[in-house]
């Protein structure tokens, strides 16, 4: 928090920022609060820190100290906030762990709203009703009957407990830096020369502040004319407000700058003032003082005139986040005219003005196109400055609006923004004025000023929208290869903002009163209801939720914490800071810094490393090689140091150690890397599966006779699902420190790991020494989700070889960016399906044939494959089966191990397969999961027998707990009255399998060691990764030793305590080391026994002192031998598991037609977890789960370049889950205790499983969808691909507007970025719209007993009186899936056999459209038919395919010229009908031709076109 005294209002201000961000230099005469001055364990804890705790918001904690700052700036600004305001506090912090929700509640414990459900306190709530039944804390007395049976608890944490938040006991600002001195002359004191304005002599000019550096001058000059005059003087220099934009280019580009002119202490620029014409801001104001500035506005002046105004608030609402508002600048946001631009779009049609400054005068400069282009015109030289921005007052029929939509709601830069802005002749609905702008879809701002000049004097109605939105596809024009991709959807938001924009103004025509008769007599049409909810904007609230778990047994002693929700042991040193990670460590003597030298290509011959010019650079001690590796150098496969070749972009070739980590990382770029790049260079699962490049031999189970079971179904679907990968982005990231002892080669190794003994080893390897020369040592892990499993193990190794060459100390941490281009991540991939089912929705026979990319090594791929295959059936019991694996090999970096472990992406593969047969047979999916889940005691497919008892009460519960049946009815209700808007609800059954398949990695050992005061010190070879796990061994050896929590401790992990260890992963970390601890603690009360019984009633100090004078040990070594476990894959079968958890989930949607976004309305999981050890752990872990489950289905995607390197390195590009992206209701059930005799107290592991529910969500947005292209008349059984972002979304939801945008041929261009699988919009889309016509029909309102006129205003898009006559709705066939179009439609027995995607294409065939008929609008319809023509399939290599080979491109081609192109067009050539000003191609049977995309084209109207031709036929 930083906080500076306002010289002109005389308050203080406190702010949250991103310290990343913050130059120390521009901190003078600012007061700065970290978390260490909120509050300390040491002497108090403030209530934000200790409600975060207690309600368990903290799970790996590294994230807290951010929370925790938010939250206090917050309470500093507002002690009583409102929910609002805490969204939008906490929507620029990220949490990978907890899923957000137990953060919100404790957060909102100092709302003034009352949290939650509105029938809570009236007795009907569920809360309500299971207050009395809540956990009580160990040692709290009980009331009532003891003999009363366990019941079912709602609250986690005692609200009554928590410490009252007292505003007046903060500390007050530094009085030194109030800058009121008493008569004091300038310049004496710093405070003088930061805040002169205020001393007694009146206003003085401060002096320049320099801070000199070794490579960077800062200067903070004092007043304007300095500022004006260093301009002047160094013109390249940049200035430094908010430093938000400059300081992610210097540190992730190597931006330097020798100059750095900070302006933020002169007044002139931050000043706001308001005139008669509008409001000025000064450039130097931050976005959250603009923010201010524009409500209070608002809030003050009429409607009409604030309507920019109210734009420019709607943009920022959602513009970054708070820390980043409140750094950031208006004049930085103008000046930089950043493509993605949230407020210059709105300025440019606002009209406002730049005042611009220099030593010669002060002028103005509009902020317009010419501007935004930076045209010489309007260009700004180096030596002026932007001293203030006018925005003017809106006018009465003037009318203005900001859009926008970007990968997430809040934090992420917008794929599209639009300013849209248009004036009427007074009373009339007449364009006098029309203003259209864009952000995102050019290197600047772009504005369509011929299309809006076009417009002038046109009606407000659809005949001008529809010309309009050609208009614009024809001025904007988006190359296919333009920056950032997502081109066709770019192109759909530009209309669809359009057409939001329409109907916007129409429901403020409609609001004014009667308009003047236009001169054709029409009025202005009415906006109807079912359109308005385009207009609806997704709200920001605060979720809420219930979380109902099993209480313990009133006959429990009051002493035994097992079953409560006892708080996580390091909570509050997570909420104050004082929690100690690895690089916490402070610096050691002697320690260097090390930093990694990696490929930059994706496949090529190294040819020379040259590091002399590094070796030059001050502070760099040397570089490390692979010829400096005393031992092994990593695996044949998988090298620390990169040898002879490279694979992928990302390895390591080599690593410069310095005495800092500066000069380390500006070493790297001194070391020059010569290659040859080699051929291939394969990135896709596709690419790979062409040439056999796989890592692994194929695995494979199969059960029955599936061929034979094919011949006797009644329906076959084929089909292919795709799934993204996956980004740990576990928030503290690679890490390592090793420590060279001064003799036998011994080292310490502090790392953040989840498997210590594997660092341990591959470090003993690695230098050639034994393993017990190394000790491994892990205080707790700032979140690993698996990605800690085997990569810090070889950050390790290369940190110990650079320690043992110089013999010094070394540190390796990596950034962000460096940590996801290095690691990798979840495997994506690529699976065909072939699936026989009856009538009834019974399925009998599924075939998978399953491709993961495992990168450019073998890593866990093999065992990701293995385990993919064994999950992949999930809860359904099929006779028939055949599940088949492979790895690729691909020239990207290893992926590895990842929280599920293959079955997220298994298990959609199955769900998918589901929801394919539910659209085929007229069925739910829900009942079609029912029909074929599990339901007695059986087998599965690898012939383990299991109890599917849970997973039927599990499911039964969901159903029941959701409402799921009334919601479903719900949801289509409101689907009926919304066009645009549409509600899916979905629920997906789980079951998971835990642990390792091998009975060798279910084994622990624990030591225990009792003091003679009684202090219990225990150790055991778990790490803590946030998980809880120290927490719950703590409960474990409370329990088993019968003394309270408060007498235990666990230091850390180490290998020297406990070795051997196993990597604390696959769930079942506190199953077998609490079993292990378990041991230790029974093996110590059993030689305690006699001193017991001598002395029964003696407290456990006497015991304790006792055994010790009789020479009895205090320590014991406690030890699991573990799981059976095993599996024969030759065989297929075996019993790879110790038990399953099972699980189900429901979640309701809500999705936006027009722009793709969701809202996730509520998400009901019932787990089954066993009798808990710690219900509070327990349900976080499921939360945080199903949250990033939900991030893996739905947003979070990697985006690689042509040349193999990924894009989205770091959470500017790739988006995990915020605040605003939960669902508003969260509930969580845990299943009533059922025994599990395997493991401790029977208890179950929850960490991975609730991945997996994620998926509801995906099926509930594909449910969405499939109503919305139901309703267009495009088909029902529509599945995407995951991750379901809002571009996919938006392009499956076919309208008009996807329609008329223009398509590129791939073959034209090469894309600037491309995902781990091909993606195409053919196999998305299904066919095209063929009942374009019904679907407007709902656009039109009778009127004057006649249908001629639309009730929007749009036009008919065939004019009826040539249209054929449309088949019986019976008759119509359905299109088929995204998930099927590649791999075709399958068959169906009996009449009314499906026919193809492309026949389905080919057959929307009427008469050819007159275009005059259309009235007196001379643009061409939006969609033109075309004749019904036979399509031969494709020559090989000819363009782009439909699944069966046909040319998939679409039929209704218009020309640009009256005549055919060249071409064979007799018998099998391309029939023509002349049309005006062209003529349509239809492709037929043309032997040995292709049509070629020539060029494109403007039509008279500007409506985008290309040329077509038929060559070589």
């Amino acid at each position: 928090m930083v906080s500076r005294h306002d010289p002109v209002t005389r308050k203080i201000r406190h702010i949250s920022v991103a310290a990343c961000l913050v130059p120390v230099c521009s901190l003078h005469g600012a007061a700065v609060t970290t978390v260490e001055g909120v509050g300390s364990i040491r002497t108090r804890v403030h209530p934000v820190q200790e409600r975060l705790a207690k309600c368990h918001g903290t799970q790996c904690g590294f994230c807290s100290p951010g929370m925790v700052m938010s939250l206090y700036t917050l309470l500093r600004n507002h002690p009583e906030p409102s929910e609002e305001q805490l969204v939008d506090a906490l929507g620029g912090n990220l949490c990978r762990c907890t899923g957000y929700r137990p953060i919100l509640e404790g957060a909102r414990s100092f709302c003034t709203e009352p949290p939650g459900c509105p029938q809570r306190g009236t007795g009907t709530c569920c809360l309500d009703q299971g207050e009395d039944s809540g956990p009580h804390p160990p040692g709290e007395d009980r009331d009532g009957d003891s003999s009363l049976a366990p019941s079912m608890g709602t609250r986690l944490c005692a609200r009554e407990q928590f410490r009252p938040a007292d505003p007046t006991q903060e500390p007050i600002f530094p009085p030194e830096l109030l800058g009121i001195p008493a008569r004091r002359t300038a310049g004496t004191r710093a405070h003088d020369l930061a805040f002169p304005q205020l001393a007694a002599d009146g206003p003085q000019p401060p002096r320049t502040l320099t801070f000199r550096g070794e490579r960077v001058t800062w200067v903070a000059p004092g007043s304007l004319p300095d500022l004006l005059a260093l301009r002047a003087e160094y013109p390249e220099a940049p200035l430094v407000l908010g430093n938000t934009a400059l300081g992610p280019a210097m540190k992730s580009r190597g931006h330097v700058h020798p100059v750095l002119i900070s302006p933020t202490r002169i007044l002139e620029l931050s000043a706001v003032t308001r005139t008669s014409e509008g409001l000025t801001v000064g450039a130097g104001c931050s976005l959250a003082q603009l923010r201010e500035a524009l409500a209070e506005s608002v809030a003050q002046l009429p409607e009409d005139k604030t309507r920019t105004y109210r734009a420019l608030l709607r943009s920022l609402q959602s513009l970054a986040s708070q820390p980043i508002r409140n750094m950031a600048t208006l004049g930085g946001h103008v000046m930089s005219r950043h493509s993605p631009s949230d407020l210059n779009p709105v300025l440019a049609v606002g009209g406002a003005v730049l005042t611009m400054l220099s030593e010669a005068g002060r002028w103005q400069v509009p902020l317009d196109g010419c501007f935004l282009a930076g045209l010489p015109s309007a260009n700004v030289r180096p030596q002026e400055i932007l001293e203030s921005v006018s925005i003017p007052y809106s006018q009465k029929w003037e009318f203005v609006s900001a859009f926008r939509q970007a990968p997430s709601q809040q934090n992420a830069l917008p794929d599209v923004s639009a300013g849209l802005r248009v004036l009427f002749k007074e009373g009339t609905d007449t364009i006098e004025d029309l203003s259209i702008a864009y952000g995102g879809v050019g290197p600047a701002t772009v504005l369509a000023p011929e299309s809006c000049r076009q417009l002038h004097g046109r009606c407000w109605d659809g005949l001008m929208l529809d010309e309009a939105c050609r208009l614009v596809l024809g001025e904007v024009s988006l190359p296919g290869s333009a920056p950032g991709g997502k081109v066709e959807f770019k192109r759909t938001l530009m209309v669809s903002f359009l057409f939001k924009f329409y109907l916007e103004v129409l429901r403020e025509l409609q609001t004014l009163g009667a308009l003047a008769p236009r001169p054709d007599g029409r009025r202005c049409p009415d906006a109807a209801d079912q359109f308005l909810s385009a207009l609806e904007e997704f709200p920001a609230t605060v979720p809420w939720g219930t979380q109902t778990y099993h209480t313990v047994s009133p006959h429990q002693p009051l002493r035994d914490p097992i079953g409560h929700p006892v708080m996580h042991l390091s909570g509050l040193k997570h909420a104050t800071g004082e929690a100690v990670f690895c690089d916490d460590i402070p610096k050691v003597q002697e320690e260097l810094a090390m930093a990694l030298v990696t490929s930059t290509r994706a496949h090529a011959k190294i040819l020379s490393v040259d590091w002399s010019q590094a070796l030059e650079l001050p502070g760099v001690v040397g570089v490390i090689t692979a010829e400096d590796i005393p031992g092994t150098n990593g695996t044949e496969d998988d090298k620390l140091f990169a040898v002879d070749k490279v694979l992928c972009v990302g390895q390591v070739l080599c690593a410069v150690v310095a005495e800092t980590e500066v000069q380390a990382k500006r070493a790297v770029d001194g070391v020059k890397v010569a290659y040859e790049d080699l051929e291939p260079a394969t990135f896709s699962i596709e690419e790979a599966i062409k040439p056999n490049s796989f890592l692994c031999p194929e695995k494979k189970l199969e059960q029955g006779n599936i061929e034979e079971a094919f011949e006797t179904v009644d329906q076959v679907v084929e089909g292919e699902v795709h799934v993204g990968g996956q980004e740990h982005f576990y928030m503290e990231t690679q890490r390592v420190l090793v420590i060279p002892r001064t003799e036998d080669e011994e080292l310490d190794i502090y790392a953040s790991t989840q498997d210590p003994a594997h660092v341990q080893k591959t470090v003993s390897s690695t230098l050639g020494i034994p393993v017990n020369r190394i000790t491994c040592h892990v205080k707790r892990v700032g979140g690993g989700f698996g990605g800690k499993v085997g990569k810090p193990a070889v950050l390790g190794a290369l940190a110990a070889v650079a320690a043992a060459k110089t013999g010094r100390p070394v540190r390796l941490v990596l950034d962000r960016e460096e940590d996801m281009l290095i690691t990798g991540g979840r495997h994506p991939l690529f699976a065909k399906f072939k699936v026989g089912f009856m009538n009834s929705g019974r399925i009998k026979a599924l075939d998978v044939q399953c491709f993961i990319n495992g990168g450019c090594s073998l890593d866990d791929s093999e065992l990701v494959t293995e385990f993919l295959i064994l999950k992949l059936e999930n809860a359904y019991k099929i006779r028939n089966l055949r599940f088949r694996g492979r790895a690729c090999m691909t020239n990207l970096p290893s992926n590895t191990a990842f929280r599920g472990f293959g079955f997220p992406q298994g298990a959609l593969v199955t769900e998918s397969c589901i929801t394919a047969v539910a659209a085929r047979c007229g069925l739910r999916p829900e009942e079609v999961r029912e029909k074929n889940m599990y339901k007695a005691v059986d087998k599965t497919i690898y012939k383990q027998a299991f109890s599917p008892e849970a997973l039927g009460q599990c499911w039964r519960q969901c159903l029941a707990q959701s409402a799921f049946h009334q919601r479903r009815l719900q949801a289509a209700e409101f689907n009926q009255g919304s066009y645009w808007k549409k509600r899916g609800i979905a629920i997906v059954p789980m079951k998971f399998s835990v642990g390792f398949a091998s009975s060798t990695y279910h084994q622990a050992a624990a030591l225990v060691h009792v003091y003679t005061d009684g202090s219990v010190l225990v150790a055991h070879g778990g790490s803590e990764l946030g998980q809880g796990i120290h927490t719950k061994m703590l409960q474990v050896a409370s329990r088993e030793l019968q003394i309270p929590m408060s007498y235990l401790h666990v230091c850390e992990t180490s290998t020297a305590t406990v070795p051997n260890t196993i990597a604390t992963a696959a769930s079942i970390g506190a199953d077998v080391n609490g079993r292990a601890v378990q041991n230790a603690c029974q093996i110590l009360l059993k030689r305690l026994e006699p001193i017991m019984k001598k002395n029964p009633d003696g407290p456990w100090e006497a015991w304790i002192e006792a055994a010790f004078e009789k020479r009895i040990s205090l320590s014991a070594t406690g030890y699991f031998r573990g799981y059976k476990a095993f599996m024969d894959w030759a065989k297929g079968e075996g019993e790879p598991f110790p038990y399953y958890v099972y699980g189900a989930a429901c979640s309701e949607v809500e999705v936006d037609c027009l722009t793709g976004a969701h809202k996730k309305l509520r998400t009901d999981i019932v787990m089954d977890a066993g009798h808990s050890l710690n219900p509070a752990i327990d349900i976080g872990q499921v939360e945080g789960s199903f949250v990033q489950g939900m991030g893996l289905y739905t947003m979070e995607e990697l985006q690689y370049s042509p040349e193999g390197v990924l894009l989205t390195r770091g959470p500017d590009e790739y988006k995990i889950p915020t605040v605003t992206d939960i669902p508003e209701e969260l509930h969580v059930s845990l299943l009533p205790s059922s025994q599990n005799p395997l493991t401790i107290y029977s208890s179950k592991g929850l960490g991975e499983s609730g991945m997996f529910l994620g998926s509801s969500v995906f099926f509930a947005i594909a449910d969405a969808v499939a109503a919305a292209r139901a309703e267009r008349g495009t088909g029902e059984d529509f599945t995407t691909r995951s991750p379901a972002t809002p571009e996919r979304v938006r392009m499956a939801c076919a309208d008009r507007f996807t329609d008329m945008i223009p398509r590129d041929d791939p073959e034209t261009f090469q894309p600037c970025l491309f995902q781990v699988f091909d993606f195409n919009y053919g196999d998305l889309c299904g066919v095209i719209d063929r009942t374009s016509e019904e679907v407007f029909s709902l656009l039109f309102k009778r009127e004057n007993g006649t249908a001629g006129a639309a009730h929007l205003g749009l036009p008919a898009p065939f004019p009826r009186s040539t249209r054929q006559p449309r088949r019986p709705a019976e008759s119509r066939e359905h299109a088929p899936s995204r998930l099927h179009a590649r791999a075709g439609t399958g068959r169906r027995r009996g009449p009314g056999a499906r026919r193809s995607l492309h026949d389905l294409r080919n057959a929307d065939a009427d008469a050819d459209p007159d275009p005059s008929a259309a009235g007196p609008q001379s643009a061409a319809p939006s969609r033109v038919p075309d004749t019904p023509a036979p399509c031969a399939p494709r020559s090989a290599g000819t363009g782009r395919h439909t699944p069966h080979g046909e040319v998939s491109l679409p039929a209704r081609l218009r020309a640009t010229s009256g005549t055919p192109t060249s071409g064979d067009r007799s018998g099998a050539g391309a029939s023509t009908r002349p049309t005006e000003g062209g003529f349509v191609l239809s492709p037929s049977h043309v032997p040995g031709g292709r049509l070629v995309r020539r060029r494109n084209t403007q039509a008279s109207v500007g409506r985008a076109q290309a040329t077509w031709a038929l060559t070589g036929g």
